[in-house]
């Protein structure tokens, strides 16, 4: 399974930190914010990846990540997308990229405390169709939202004023080859753009769409609250892996000790 990242856009909720930088170039805690998407999917097994960005500081992407392998990757590619026509207009770029195979998508700014690896072994015995995640929020007016009949999804509704659910779908989808054939069937929103969650519910149309819900963290980061959010977050990760590591190291160090002690007073 190859990978794809969208890392476009203008971040304009986060000028005027994006007037000089593409957001996802932007500080997290101790990395740049693109490195956590790639994390993901590297975590997850999967280590041929596209970065779909934009804009004026595209070229800043290579520089940062050269070839990947700094993160494990047997192949690092970049595509430009020109203009801003939404996230399933960048997804398009990817179809020469994905050559027909399966693809998990992630966008560019989603940061996730645990691994995907569960969901998608999960897709990878699907014969076709997608699957996408989902994690209950305080506030799933800001994200795409599903609407359920029982446990069986009906549609997504996109940043809905009353929201029918507490779920977000979250930026990872899994797709089948057949989502680019779906993108060229689109038409803009009434934001004028090309919606993913069109292409979704075009698989939920279909009966060919699963989905999951994740345990753990997750937040985007597209605003200074989620920004924040994502920081405090990936922080306290850092700081709990730390801590567990100089407990282990304790640990070893005091049997080191004891079995010194326990082989002097034998020698005695």
């Amino acid at each position: 399974m190859k990978g794809v990242v969208l890392a476009g856009g203008t971040g304009s909720r986060l000028s005027p930190l994006t007037r000089v930088t593409n957001k996802h170039l932007l500080p997290v805690y101790d990395k740049p914010m693109i490195y956590y998407p790639l994390q993901t999917l590297v975590e997850a097994g999967i280590q041929d990846i596209l970065i779909v960005t934009g804009g004026n500081n595209a070229g800043d992407f290579l520089r940062l990540l050269r070839n990947g392998k700094e993160f494990g990757l047997k192949q690092l590619s970049f595509a430009y997308q020109e203009g801003e026509g939404g996230i399933a207009d960048a997804l398009r770029l990817a179809e020469p990229f994905a050559a027909g195979e399966k693809i998990c998508v992630i966008l560019g700014d989603n940061i996730l405390e645990k691994s995907i690896r569960q969901a998608k072994e999960k897709f990878e015995t699907q014969t076709e169709g997608a699957l996408i995640l989902l994690k209950e929020v305080p506030d799933p007016e800001r994200f795409g939202v599903p609407v359920f009949e029982g446990k069986r999804m009906e549609r997504i509704e996109e940043k809905p004023k009353v929201p029918c659910s507490p779920y977000a779908v979250i930026g990872v989808y899994f797709y089948d080859g057949t989502v680019f054939d779906r993108v060229r069937t689109l038409r803009p929103s009434g934001r004028g753009e090309f919606e993913i969650t069109d292409v979704n519910n075009s698989y939920i149309f279909e009966g060919q769409l699963s989905y999951d819900i994740i345990d753990g963290g997750w937040t985007d980061a597209g605003t200074f609250e989620s920004l924040w959010r994502a920081t405090k977050m990936v922080r306290e990760k850092v700081l709990l892996a730390e801590e567990e590591r100089l407990a282990a190291a304790r640990y070893r160090e005091k049997g080191k000790s004891t079995r010194a002690g326990v082989g002097a007073a034998t020698n005695s």
